[in-house]
C-alpha cells in the first residue's frame, strides 16, 4: 500500500480472516454433504428451469433410505 491510499491498514488483517473463515466453511459444508442439496437444486434448475424441486427434507429422506437400501453401504442399525 502507498501512503496515499486512504484505505485504513487494520482492515487488511480483518479482510483476510474473513476470507480464510470463509473458505474454511465452504470446505467443511462440502466435505460434510450439506452442499448436496444446493447441488440438488441447481441440477434441477439446470435441466428444467420450471421443475419442482424436492423439499429439502423430501431430499434428505430419499438419499438416507438410498443410502441404507444400498447393499454396498454396508448394514446400518440405527
Amino acid at each position: 500500500m502507498s501512503p496515499l491510499d486512504p484505505r485504513p491498514t487494520a482492515l487488511s488483517p480483518l479482510r483476510s480472516l474473513r476470507q480464510v473463515l470463509s473458505r474454511v466453511r465452504w470446505y467443511v459444508h462440502e466435505f460434510t454433504g450439506e452442499a448436496a442439496y444446493d447441488h440438488y437444486l441447481a441440477h434441477v434448475h439446470r435441466q428444467d428451469p420450471g421443475a419442482r424441486a424436492l423439499t429439502r427434507r423430501a431430499f434428505e429422506r430419499a438419499r438416507t433410505d438410498a443410502r441404507e437400501g444400498d447393499p454396498r453401504e454396508g448394514f446400518r442399525c440405527c
